[in-house]
């Protein structure tokens, strides 16, 4: 089963850029839409309008309440998510495809360039 919201959620997540560093999430939702389990890498997510969502990661549960142009760092993550609010969500996801520099050093080991 893909972890991809691409794939896992079409409907509210469409693809608006690739390229060998970066993939760019347009998403849309409105008022009680439902995200299924996906996962994102690094990103920075842009918020397009104001929006209240409800973000679920394992058994821990979060709401969010976002100003429209807001820019914020979201480290990967796998969650769900649920708009309770009375607006729809617009927001861009700008995913990083490079690994982070603790994750790169981890992988090839101390003193490695």
């Amino acid at each position: 089963m893909s972890s991809d919201p691409a794939e896992t959620n079409p409907e509210l997540y469409r693809v608006v850029l690739e390229n060998e560093r970066v993939r760019v999430l347009e998403y849309r939702d409105r008022p009680g839409d439902r995200t299924a389990p996906h996962r994102h890498p690094d990103s920075v997510m842009v918020t397009l309008g104001a929006f209240s969502r409800r973000v679920c990661a394992g058994d821990r549960e979060v709401r969010v309440d976002l100003a429209a142009g807001e820019a914020r760092w979201v480290a990967a993550q796998e969650h769900s998510g649920e708009n309770v609010g009375t607006t729809p969500s617009h927001a861009l996801f700008v995913e990083l495809k490079e690994p982070g520099k603790e994750t790169a050093e981890a992988a090839l080991g101390p003193g490695e360039p």
